[in-house]
């Protein structure tokens, strides 16, 4: 009889006990699912987000210019963004912050041809660059130019839309700003030519975080931000001891992406992998904060807690 009450009640407060779902968080990709987005893939295969209780959705965006609108109008958790697009979004009044980072290092470089007429950025003068989107890339230009001392006004820019590799492959131009060096530099060697790459950090522009994730500034303390963080830290700390193991992982569910071209950009993608994503590199941000501001691409320069935290 004994037994049977114990049983009794053991099943009562099995059955009585509340069944706590996983907290959701949908985050928002910055373009189509790629190697840049590693950490937060992998850590979804590895299952480090279910190991925190949360049920993360990842979601890539119909038009790449909306995740930071979506994500202040409340429409997501997170949402992946670049630093030097950061100070736009709090110049033009959006609540959001940089809660972690991705890649830690810029992707983007100025290209040329090996064999042409560019082996140094003083021989862009009377030459074309070709440009994909105005505003920061002007700049970058720009100050890249002038730091070898040539003037803008001395080389023509080019729209060409998106067509990066081939106006440089088909001599349209001389030189293109948006290169990235995980993978147009790989689809120009891809096609049978050689890169000749200009890095921003080494041509006068203070070094940034390419890729980072945000969060609206109300919710950036929250709970489920800071377990988000640690398993994406898991899933980088996994590919960095496990690339190729890792690379399986992220291509389970992205079959599309198993070729030459990606497999090229994970390689080469893995080193720049923030081995710390939730470290906020204050006098980094203050550095490209400052130059921003010089540059009159914002007003004037907040201070660096108010766009972005560390979190642990």
């Amino acid at each position: 009889m004994l037994k049977k009450i114990i049983s009794a009640v053991a099943l009562i407060a099995t059955t009585a006990a509340p069944a706590f779902a996983d907290e959701k968080v949908k985050v928002l990709l910055d373009w189509f699912v790629n190697p840049n987005h590693g950490p937060i893939i992998v850590a979804q295969e590895l299952g480090e987000f279910k190991k925190r209780g949360l049920d993360v959705e990842i979601v890539p965006p119909a038009d790449p210019s909306m995740p930071p609108r979506l994500l202040a109008a409340g429409q997501a958790d997170l949402a992946l963004s670049f630093q030097p697009q950061l100070y736009l979004l709090t110049d033009k009044g959006l609540p959001v912050e940089r809660v972690a980072t991705v890649i830690d290092s810029p992707l983007n470089t100025i290209a040329a041809l090996e064999g042409g007429p560019i082996k140094s950025m003083k021989d862009f003068k009377g030459r074309k660059i070709g440009y994909s989107v105005s505003g920061i890339e002007d700049i970058t230009i720009q100050n890249m130019l002038r730091h070898s001392g040539v003037d803008v006004s001395d080389v023509q820019l080019v729209n060409v839309n998106f067509q990066l590799v081939s106006a440089l492959l088909s001599h349209r131009v001389d030189g293109v700003i948006g290169a990235f060096r995980n993978f147009e530099t790989t689809e120009i060697k891809e096609k049978g030519a050689t890169p000749v790459v200009f890095k921003p950090e080494d041509n006068g522009i203070p070094k940034y975080d390419e890729l980072i994730v945000i969060s609206t500034r109300d919710h950036a303390h929250d709970a489920k931000v800071e377990k988000f963080v640690q398993a994406m830290s898991a899933g980088t700390a996994y590919i960095k001891a496990h690339p190729q193991e890792a690379w399986k992982l992220f291509i389970k569910h992205h079959a599309d992406l198993d070729n030459t071209l990606n497999k090229t950009a994970w390689d080469t993608t893995v080193p720049l992998f923030a081995a710390e994503p939730g470290k906020f590199n204050k006098p980094r941000y203050q550095a490209y904060g400052q130059y921003m501001a010089d540059n009159k691409l914002i007003g004037a320069l907040k201070p660096v807690d108010d766009y972005g935290i560390e979190v642990k």
